[in-house]
């Protein structure tokens, strides 16, 4: 398959000048900062922080635009050039520039394929985008004919979420492939809980495939949710373009400080992989004797879906007791399902001894 990624940009892209900030036309160092129009006495923020003094003069600065020092960091992490690393504000954003990208409104469409994470359809329904829904089979695996019958001239993206979300398994690497070696457009793996998973990332295969964009997040393992920073990964090129599309300052610099100290703390975070793992499957075995739970399917993440008799009426006996689990019922192909997050071994047992209460009811 030859691959042309200047045929699926759209042309007002291909067109556009990209915005050009005083941080980008002038990023070295320098004693006196007169080109951005900021505060030069700086700013009223005055709170204690592991990162050292003067905040308040950091803060009334611009951020870097590029996010250099970070993508730095990520690329000893994730054995990848910073150049093939673009960072968003939450793998959301890295979801939307794909479809302004890419996609025309009104004409081209994207597949996705459910139960999955429901951003992808909600991003392609503010840009105007068609999504294309080709379900998992029974077991949440790529039916691979279905898609293939879906793809059109006018399909330019296809998400695939592994380990996927709502259900926590990861797909089958080898269907992937052949996605990759056969699609003409651009294939989109979410990684997000591929910390939990013993499946390899596809980031290593970036030089391979060059339809292939990988994104994950720090919102999971690395326990940054609060400050939205997610990744993905790709050729220079495509790179490029999601730098060219994205607002100037999409990552502030709070988020920048605080990721940059947090990536220094590896071991932390493997050792809390570690025991979410451990703690997953100590759930998944004190549930399987509840008498009302029909089937905990396979999961490489942190959280497990459950399948359970009276699943609605479960979930609102959890939320009276100040547990809140999500209800994935009303999900294509999750039935009577929760889908419940690996908490700490207390929260566990908590919810444990509530779901022992409703036996006795």
């Amino acid at each position: 398959m030859e691959f042309n990624l200047n045929s699926l940009v759209r042309e007002n892209i291909k067109n556009m000048t990209a915005y050009s900030s005083a941080r980008h036309e002038f990023s070295g160092n320098a004693s006196i900062f007169l080109d951005a129009n900021e505060n030069s006495f700086g700013s009223p923020v005055n709170l204690p922080s592991p990162l050292g003094e003067g905040l308040g003069v950091r803060f009334n600065r611009y951020p870097d635009p590029s996010q250099m020092e970070v993508k730095e960091k990520l690329s000893l992490i994730k054995g990848v050039a910073s150049q093939n690393i673009f960072l968003g504000n939450g793998s959301d954003e890295a979801i939307d520039l794909l479809y302004r990208i890419f996609c025309e409104p009104s004409r081209d469409n994207a597949i996705i394929l459910p139960p999955t994470y429901g951003m992808y359809e909600v991003c392609a329904e503010m840009n105007n985008i068609k999504t294309k829904r080709v379900n998992l089979t029974a077991d949440f695996q790529l039916n691979l004919d279905a898609i293939e019958e879906a793809i059109d001239s006018y399909t330019k993206l296809i998400f695939i979420c592994s380990p996927n979300n709502p259900t926590g398994n990861s797909i089958n690497r080898s269907d992937v492939e052949i996605i990759l070696n056969n699609f003409d457009g651009i294939v989109v793996i979410d990684e997000a809980y591929i910390n939990y998973s013993k499946q390899k990332s596809f980031i290593p295969e970036l030089t391979e495939y060059p339809n292939l964009i990988v994104m994950q997040t720090l919102s999971k393992a690395w326990g940054l949710a609060g400050l939205r920073l997610g990744m993905a990964f790709a050729s220079e090129k495509i790179i490029d373009l999601m730098n060219k599309v994205k607002y100037p300052y999409n990552i502030n610099s709070a988020t920048q400080l605080l990721v940059l100290d947090a990536l220094n703390n590896i071991e932390w975070v493997n050792n809390h992989i570690t025991i979410t793992v451990n703690e997953r499957e100590k759930l998944k075995s004190e549930l399987q004797n509840l008498p009302f739970i029909e089937n905990i399917f396979p999961s490489d993440a942190n959280f497990i879906l459950v399948k359970m008799r009276g699943a609605r009426n479960i979930y609102e006996l959890l939320v009276s007791k100040g547990i809140i689990v999500r209800d994935r019922s009303k999900v294509i192909l999750c039935d009577d399902c929760l889908r419940i997050t690996i908490g700490t071994e207390k929260e566990n047992q908590t919810l444990i001894e509530a779901l022992l209460n409703y036996k006795a009811n």
